[in-house]
């Protein structure tokens, strides 16, 4: 059965489950930010799954980006899987505008989060749900 490290728990709303990938939204609400962790145990890099996994993965992150062009028209995209804190495997994707606060630097970091309101999240996660269920 598939664990998710406690953090992103904490951290994120459940967006909805793809083939690989359960898709999260950060609860920060300077960024549009999702989440994509690959539901499979004790996996800290993409080269601890299999070939054909990377490519799930890779085509799962793409239509992670799709998804937040179409619903956010950012600037610029950063997609990084970094899990200098987070041990396990997850995809950050982060829309980016020349006015947001961390611009041009990294979003982490550089300043503290701040919670979506509720309904605030429940609307975006409720959106993006309906976005992945159009187009997956």
């Amino acid at each position: 059965m598939f664990k998710l490290d406690s953090r992103l728990h904490n951290d994120t709303f459940f967006v909805c489950d793809l083939s690989l990938c359960r898709v999260l939204l950060m609860n920060d609400s300077q960024f549009p930010w999702l989440i994509l962790v690959p539901m499979k145990n004790d996996i800290a890099e993409i080269i601890d799954l299999s070939e054909s996994e990377q490519v799930v993965l890779l085509r799962e992150s793409a239509l992670a980006s799709k998804a937040m062009q179409a619903i956010f028209s950012p600037l610029k995209l950063n997609v990084a899987a970094l899990g200098n804190v987070v041990r396990q495997l997850h995809v950050h994707h982060v829309a980016r505008f020349e006015n947001d606060c961390a611009w041009p630097k990294p979003v982490w970091g550089n300043q503290p989060t701040v919670a979506y309101a509720s309904d605030e999240a429940q609307a975006l996660v409720e959106t993006i749900k309906q976005w992945f269920k159009d187009n997956s």
